[in-house]
């Protein structure tokens, strides 16, 4: 079998074609991580999570940037997921925006650890590494790395001493809570 510059391009292009595949799940897989020191809760009960969920505090990303009253809520879903329903207000445009989207858990449903997604097949984590577990009445989240973080609420506000906890905890696992916004609600 003679060797020819035209089979020598089809073998590079699938070499560079499986190098590219490993290097795009090594990326998609590294958005569902979980930053370094933070551990998602245990004994989560999805069922006492669902429902409605007040932002409070978070470190700002474009998808938010701007808004206020930002609200989710979680709700089942037919397969076994959670829909995911964000929502703020665009005082400039004045109007809604609103995001949906879909979690599924990763460590098994008795842990705070989610793939969310909500761009098609694009999954971020949601990591719950604190919760009022008494009524489920606050919870702390990350993304993937320390540059996401969100304190959530069941109310629009909070106790000093749910938000200095929420601060604290933050500041020991390395979190910038200098950059902290405080989302206005009505």
């Amino acid at each position: 079998m003679e060797f020819n510059e035209a089979q020598g391009d089809i073998r590079m292009n699938k070499v560079l074609h499986s190098v590219l595949m490993i290097a795009v799940v090594a990326i998609l897989a590294g958005c569902a991580g979980i930053p370094k020191g933070v551990t998602p809760v245990k004994n989560f009960d999805t069922q006492r999570y669902l429902g409605d969920w007040y932002e409070i505090a978070r470190l700002e990303h474009s998808f938010e940037k701007g808004l206020s009253d930002i609200t989710a809520n979680y709700s089942l879903r037919d397969d076994g997921g959670i829909r995911v329903l964000n929502r703020g207000y665009d005082a400039k445009k004045g109007e809604w925006r609103v995001a949906e989207g879909k979690a599924y858990p990763m460590e098994g449903a008795s842990t705070g650890y989610f793939k969310v997604s909500f761009f098609g097949p694009f999954y971020g984590s949601y990591v719950i590494f604190d919760l009022d577990k008494a009524d489920y009445g606050y919870s702390f989240v990350t993304g993937a790395d320390k540059s996401y973080l969100w304190l959530l609420s069941r109310t629009p506000r909070v106790p000093d001493e749910v938000l200095s906890k929420f601060i604290k905890k933050a500041n020991q696992l390395g979190f910038d809570t200098d950059k902290l916004i405080y989302v206005k609600h009505k």
